[in-house]
C-alpha cells in the first residue's frame, strides 16, 4: 500500500491546491485531518471517498446530510468542539475557583464559518451560566501568539482555553510556555498538550479518532459506501492533569477534579 501525505502546515490557503494534487493522483481514500482540509477535498472531488478525523460539526459546516447516513462521498469522525467550550470554562472554574475572566485562544479558519459562530455562541451561553466573562482572541500563525498573549494581559485575562487548531498542535510547546510564563492556569483539547506540560487538557482522544478512522479507511477499501457509513462522535475522552504545571503557577488542583482525571502527570 502507498500512502501520500500533504500538509498544508497550518497555511489554510494551500489546501485547494493540496486536495486537487491528491485527486489528480488519483488516490483511492483521501483522509482530512480537520474541516477546512475536508471541505478542500470535498470540493475538488465527488467522485474519491474521504474520511475526515476531527470535524467539528459535519453537519453545519456542510460536509455530510446526517449523522447517520452522510449522502455523497464523506464521512468519519466528528469531535463535538463547539460543545466542549462549556465543559472547558465549567473546569477552569473548577480548578482555579478565582478565575472570573477567561481569555479563549483560535486560529480563525480552523473550522468554517458557521461552525465558528455556533463556538462563539455556545461559549457566551456557557460562560453567562457559570458567571465568567469571555475574551476572544485570534492566533492566525505563530507569528502573532505573542501579540495574543500580550492581548489576554491587557484585557486581565485570568485563564485560557485553547481552541482544537492544526496550528496550535503544532505549536504546543510554545503555547504551554507562553502559558507558564504569564502564569495563566490553561485548558487544552488535547493531551498531548499536557504531556507537552500545559495544566490542563480534555477532549477526545486523538489517538482513537485515528485508529477508528483507519477503520473506515479499511471498510471503504473493501467496497463499502461513504454515503452509508454513520458519521460517529468521540466514543473517549480524556482528563489530563499536570501537577508539575500546577506547582509551578502556584496552583493546588483540588481532590475533586484530580480524581475524575483519566491520567496524572507529576
Amino acid at each position: 500500500m502507498l500512502i501520500e501525505f500533504r500538509s498544508a502546515e497550518g497555511n489554510f490557503a494551500r489546501l485547494a491546491e493540496l486536495a486537487t494534487e491528491l485527486v489528480a493522483r488519483q488516490v483511492d481514500v483521501i483522509v482530512a485531518s480537520n474541516t477546512p482540509a475536508a471541505l478542500a477535498a470535498k470540493q475538488a472531488t465527488t467522485l474519491i471517498p474521504i474520511v475526515f478525523v476531527g470535524a467539528g460539526d459535519p453537519i453545519t459546516s456542510g460536509l455530510v446530510t446526517t449523522l447517520a447516513r452522510p449522502g455523497g462521498n464523506v464521512t468519519g469522525l466528528s469531535v463535538l468542539s463547539t460543545e466542549l467550550v462549556g465543559k472547558w470554562l465549567e473546569l477552569l472554574g473548577q480548578t482555579v475557583p478565582r478565575v472570573s475572566r477567561v481569555a479563549i485562544l483560535w486560529q480563525p479558519g480552523a473550522m468554517d464559518d458557521r461552525t465558528e459562530r455556533a463556538m462563539f455562541a455556545g461559549a457566551e451561553v456557557a460562560a453567562r451560566s457559570l458567571g465568567l466573562t469571555i475574551q476572544f482572541v485570534a492566533a492566525r500563525g505563530p507569528s502573532d501568539l505573542e501579540r495574543s498573549f500580550a492581548d489576554m494581559r491587557r484585557e486581565h485575562a485570568d485563564a485560557l482555553a485553547i481552541r482544537p487548531a492544526p496550528m496550535f498542535l503544532n505549536e504546543r510547546g510554545r503555547l504551554v510556555d507562553l502559558a507558564a510564563t504569564n502564569r495563566l492556569p490553561a485548558v487544552y483539547a488535547w493531551r498531548e498538550f499536557a504531556e507537552a506540560g500545559g495544566l490542563l487538557a480534555y477532549g477526545p482522544n486523538l489517538a482513537d479518532l485515528n485508529e477508528r478512522a483507519a477503520g473506515y479507511v479499511e471498510k471503504i477499501l473493501r467496497g463499502a459506501k461513504p454515503s452509508e457509513l454513520p458519521v460517529e462522535q468521540p466514543a473517549k475522552f480524556d482528563l489530563v492533569v499536570n501537577i508539575k504545571a500546577a506547582r509551578a503557577i502556584g496552583i493546588t488542583i483540588p481532590q475533586a477534579v484530580l480524581v475524575r482525571a483519566d491520567s496524572i502527570i507529576q
